[in-house]
């Protein structure tokens, strides 16, 4: 082995070390620029709304950051922002550049979306129209027509295709997993206390293609989840095959009022067809009182 062989293989590891960056220092006349830095934020922005000095930060070799208080209406936390700079080995420092910025607490806006993609689930109202998605993961492409007239026959009517797109494996497997993870799935409070599951009762109408494994469509109006999409060992009370004890209802007792005249008129009734005089009465149905102003 050659001596520049070994020279090299001993070098080699350092060679390959990466360097790790240094650190910019911060420029003593450039981080003593904060009057000229000030005069600069002063200039472009409204009168009055460059605070106090907040420190200074050093960007690269003798460029430094010196940031203001922003006192807008509505900008709390933001930070007015100037850099200066000076050429190598010369003592004027002169302003780069001003800008607002935001700092850690600062108000920010959220986030901007675009229009399609700002929609949620729930937001497309009657008069609204989705954009169409060319790319859209949860589609691939549908049935094309092949020539031949019984197969495309086959394809169209039994099949149910002949449209643009359908649904890809993944869109499948999301609607499928949104479903059974709603309200209509196995884990809801009506499930739960249901006597049945949705696959056993008479109303319960299996989707077609891969998804009528698990999913149907409910059919019985009595039912809360009627023409809605439902797992099969979902259920609620209205499962065609379950039923309940039904006990006769027992006539309630009759309850007489005392104090109804009503009630005294009863009474009185019943004791006359009996052949009974009432207490205070004579044969005729005179009262005492009646006898006493008789005999007067």
């Amino acid at each position: 082995m050659s001596g520049n062989a070994v020279e090299d293989e001993a070098t080699t590891p350092a060679a390959k070390r990466a360097r790790r960056p240094r650190k910019p220092t911060l420029d003593a006349a450039a981080a003593g620029a904060v009057d000229l830095a000030r005069a600069a934020a002063e200039e472009v922005a409204d009168t009055g709304t460059v605070g106090e000095h907040l420190g200074a930060v050093p960007e690269g070799d003798r460029v430094v950051s010196h940031t203001f208080a922003c006192l807008l209406p509505g900008y709390r936390g933001w930070r007015w922002t100037v850099t200066v700079t000076r050429a190598s080995r010369a003592r004027n420092v002169t302003v780069n550049e001003v800008c607002l910025l935001p700092g850690d607490d600062a108000l920010q806006p959220p986030a901007w979306l675009p229009w399609a993609e700002r929609l949620a689930p729930g937001d497309v109202g009657p008069q609204d129209t989705l954009p169409r998605k060319a790319d859209d993961p949860l589609l691939e492409p549908g049935f094309e027509e092949t020539g031949d007239e019984d197969l495309d026959r086959v394809a169209l009517h039994e099949l149910g295709l002949g449209r643009e797109r359908v649904l890809s494996a993944l869109g499948r497997d999301e609607a499928a997993t949104r479903w059974y993870e709603g309200d209509r799935g196995p884990r809801t409070e009506i499930a739960e206390n249901a006597k049945g599951q949705c696959s056993t009762c008479g109303f319960f109408l299996p989707l077609a293609g891969s998804l009528r494994q698990v999913f149907g469509a409910c059919a019985s109006e009595w039912s809360p989840e009627d023409g809605r999409v439902v797992s099969a060992d979902h259920g609620c009370g209205a499962h065609s095959e379950t039923d309940v004890e039904v006990t006769p209802d027992e006539p309630a007792t009759r309850v007489v009022d005392d104090l109804s005249p009503d009630a005294l008129d009863v009474v009185e009734t019943a004791a006359l067809v009996a052949g009974q005089t009432p207490a205070g009465e004579d044969a005729d149905g005179d009262t005492d009182e009646d006898a006493v102003e008789a005999t007067s």
